[in-house]
C-alpha cells in the first residue's frame, strides 16, 4: 500500500514543501529512502524503526521504499523522522489516517518515540502558512517559535503516538497561540547600556553619529582602553527593529540552530563577535551544504571584529561584498544560495603588535616596521569601507573612580532614531539607500554640498594633515550625518570638523605619510 504525507525543507533561510511517500510491498525486507537524501536522512531508518517498536507498534517485515519529492533537491537534517513514521504506519493498515495531506509534518524522532526540536522552523511555519496548510504539526518545543507566524494552526506533539492519536482523531490537541507583538515588546530589552560606561565620552559621541548614519567605525587603542566594551553597547543605541526585520533575522538564527526554546523571537538587533581564527566560511557562510556565516547572523545588527589585523587576510578581504551588497551569495555545482547580509561593522584593534604605540604610560617596544607590517594586514579597500576611524585613550584614575552615570542608551537612541527619520524622508525616492552610510558618489554632490569657509577647512584638513584622497567622500557622509543630529539642512563648519576629527587614525597618516 502507498501513503502520501507532506512536510518541509529549508533552503538558504526559506522553506519549500517535501513530499512523503511510503510504499511497503511484499517482497525480501528492506529499508530505502530516494530522493537526494543526506547522510542524517538516510540515517532515519534506525530512528524510525526503534520508534515505531517502542511505541508499541510493529516495523513492517517487507521491503519499505521511501521517496521524498521533488527528487532533484538535496534533503539534509532529520526533520522527516516524523512523517516517514507516520506515513509506515498508515501503508501498512496499523494506523487509519484520512485527513494526513491537511497537514504539514515535520520533527526528529527519539529512539523512544518522543518528538525532538529541530531547526528552521519559523521558515517552515511561514511556507506552510503562505501556502495554505490547515495546520502544522510540530515539535512540543517548536510550538512557541512557530506560532509567531500568525494565521496557521500550530499542534504541538510531544511522541509519535500522540501524532498518531490527533491524526486518528482519538486525540484533541488545541492550536498553540502566543502572541506576537507582546512577545516583541517584552523581549525587546537590552542586558547592558552606556550608562555603565566611565568616561570616553567623545567615542561615545562616536559611536552614536556611527548608528545615526549607520557608518562602519573603527577603534583603536592599548588593551584595556574599553574598545569592546564600547562596541558591545552599539546595537543597543541602533532603532528598534521592527516587526519585518525581527522576523527575517530569527529566521536566520533559526535555520542556524542559534535559536533556542526560550528566544522564539530576536527583538533586540544581534550582536556577533567571531574570534580572529574563524574560517571563510564560519564568517561569510558556506559548507558542503551551505550555511549563514557571521556576516548573516550579523543581518540589522552588529559585526564586531576585535583585533583586526589578527584575522586571515583572505577572510577579511570577503567581506567587501557584503558590506557593499548586503547579501552574501555562495555558488555551488548543485544550487546557489544567497543570504542576506545587512549590518554595520564594528572593529577593534591595537595600534602596534605590543599594543602601546600611543599609551603615555607604557613604553612601545615595537619597530616603525613592525608597526607598519602590522597596520597594513588591513587592506585599502577593506578601510575604505569604514568610515569612522577613532583613537580609545586609556583612562585615568579619575574617570575609572567617577561614579557619576553617563548617558544612558534609550536617550542616545531617541536621538538616533530622530536623526534616522529624517534621513529616511531624505532619501525616499532613492532605490537601496536608507542611510547616509549607504550614499554614492552622486548622492554626495547633491545632499552634501558645502559653503566656501566648510570647503577651504576640508581643502586645508587634506593638505596638512595628510588625509588620504579615500578620506574625502567618508569626511562628506560623516559630516552630513552629524548635521542630521543636529537638526541643521546645511553642513556647517563645526560639523565638518568633527567628522574630519573621526579620520585622524586615516591609514595613510597612521603609517607615517
Amino acid at each position: 500500500m502507498l501513503a502520501k504525507l507532506r512536510s518541509m525543507a529549508v533552503i538558504g533561510i526559506d522553506a519549500f514543501e517535501v513530499g512523503i511517500e511510503a510504499d511497503i510491498a511484499d517482497m525480501i525486507p528492506s529499508f530505502t529512502i530516494v530522493g537526494l537524501p543526506d547522510g542524517a536522512v538516510r540515517e532515519s531508518r534506525e530512528r524510525v524503526m526503534s520508534a515505531i517498536k517502542n511505541c508499541g507498534y510493529e516495523f513492517p517485515a517487507r521491503k519499505v521504499t521511501i521517496n521524498m519529492a521533488p527528487a532533484d533537491i538535496k534533503k539534509e537534517g532529520s526533520a522527516y523522522d516524523l512523517p516517514i513514521a507516520i506515513g509506515l504506519l498508515m501503508a501498512d493498515n496499523q494506523v487509519e489516517i484520512t485527513n494526513a495531506r491537511d497537514f504539514c509534518i515535520v520533527g526528529e524522532l527519539s529512539l523512544d518515540g518522543t518528538v525532538k526540536r529541530i531547526k528552521g522552523i519559523l521558515s517552515m511555519a511561514i511556507c506552510a502558512r503562505d501556502m495554505g496548510f490547515k495546520g502544522l504539526i510540530v515539535p512540543q518545543d517548536c510550538a512557541e517559535e512557530a506560532a509567531v507566524a500568525e494565521g496557521l494552526e500550530i499542534y504541538p506533539v510531544d511522541s509519535l503516538t500522540t501524532a498518531l492519536s490527533f491524526l486518528e482523531g482519538s486525540r484533541e490537541i488545541q492550536p498553540h497561540k502566543t502572541d506576537v507583538r507582546a512577545l516583541f515588546k517584552r523581549a525587546r530589552k537590552y542586558a547592558i547600556d552606556f550608562r555603565d560606561v566611565k568616561g570616553q565620552e567623545h567615542i561615545k559621541r562616536a559611536l552614536l553619529v556611527a548608528a545615526a548614519g549607520g557608518h562602519n567605525i573603527m577603534m583603536i587603542g592599548p588593551p584595556g582602553s574599553g574598545k569592546t566594551m564600547l562596541a558591545r553597547r552599539l546595537p543597543s543605541i541602533l532603532p528598534d527593529l521592527t516587526l519585518d526585520e525581527a522576523l527575517e533575522t530569527t529566521k536566520i538564527h533559526s535555520v542556524s540552530g542559534h535559536l533556542d526554546e526560550s528566544t522564539p523571537l530576536l527583538a533586540t538587533r544581534p550582536f556577533r563577535s567571531p574570534h580572529h581564527t574563524v574560517s571563510d566560511a564560519g564568517l561569510i557562510g558556506g559548507g558542503s551544504y551551505p550555511r549563514p556565516g557571521e556576516v548573516s547572523l550579523s543581518h540589522h545588527g552588529v559585526l564586531f571584529l576585535d583585533e583586526l589585523p589578527e584575522f586571515n587576510k583572505n577572510v577579511l578581504e570577503n567581506l567587501r561584498q557584503p558590506l557593499e551588497d548586503g547579501r552574501v551569495t555562495i555558488s555551488r555545482a548543485a544550487m546557489s544560495l544567497s543570504y542576506p547580509a545587512k549590518f554595520m561593522l564594528a572593529a577593534a584593534l591595537n595600534p602596534c603588535p605590543c599594543g602601546y604605540y600611543t599609551d603615555p604610560r607604557h613604553e612601545c617596544s615595537c619597530t616603525p616596521a613592525q608597526i607598519q607590517k602590522y597596520m597594513s594586514r588591513i587592506s585599502g579597500p577593506l578601510m575604505d569601507r569604514i568610515d569612522i576611524h577613532v583613537e580609545v585613550p586609556a583612562l585615568s584614575y579619575e574617570e575609572l573612580s567617577r561614579k557619576e552615570p553617563g548617558e544612558d542608551s534609550n536617550s542616545m537612541r531617541k536621538k538616533v532614531e530622530q536623526t534616522r527619520g529624517a534621513q529616511f524622508e531624505r532619501f525616499q525616492n532613492e532605490k537601496k539607500i536608507f542611510c547616509n552610510a549607504h550614499m554614492e558618489s552622486k548622492h554626495i554632490r547633491i545632499y552634501c554640498e558645502l559653503g566656501r569657509e566648510s570647503q577651504s577647512m576640508l581643502k586645508n584638513a587634506i593638505e596638512r594633515l595628510g588625509l588620504s584622497a579615500r578620506a574625502y567622500d567618508r569626511i562628506l557622509k560623516v559630516a552630513r550625518t552629524i548635521a542630521d543630529i543636529d537638526n541643521s539642512g546645511d553642513i556647517l563648519s563645526p560639523h565638518l570638523a568633527e567628522a574630519i576629527q573621526y579620520r585622524s587614525l586615516d591609514r595613510k597618516l597612521w603609517m607615517g605619510g
